[in-house]
């Protein structure tokens, strides 16, 4: 399934092996955020407890992204799943150092990586 906003931001959601991937494309930013947030809640919903989030095809993340990814994150843990990060690029990997965050999510160089080191509370 792919959620698209206008031809800035993609997210495409697909099972996996005990999880979901949901690939980013694109700007992820405060105008393009709403279809990340609903794939989210509707993988939160279906009752998926770990979700792995490839950001290898985005080009920029803003605070707004970054907020989201961390409410998302809480949400998941409360219900006993892990909210991982994948295909990290220079720019984004600076933004979680930067703010701190990096330590809270599990990171993996490609989907594979994380299938491969099980799954995450």
């Amino acid at each position: 399934m792919a959620t698209t906003d206008d031809d800035r931001f993609a997210v495409e959601v697909r099972p996996v092996e005990g999880a979901t991937v949901l690939a980013l494309a694109g700007e992820l930013d405060h105008d393009t955020a709403e279809p990340l947030r609903t794939a989210l809640e509707a993988a939160r919903a279906g009752g998926e407890l770990r979700l792995l989030v490839d950001f290898s095809g985005l080009d920029f993340c803003d605070s707004t992204g970054l907020n989201l990814l961390l409410h998302s994150r809480l949400a998941v843990r409360e219900s006993g799943g892990s909210l991982e990060l994948i295909g990290l690029h220079q720019p984004i990997t600076r933004m979680l150092h930067i703010t701190g965050v990096d330590g809270l999510f599990p990171l993996h160089p490609d989907v594979d990586a994380a299938l491969a080191s099980g799954p995450r509370a």
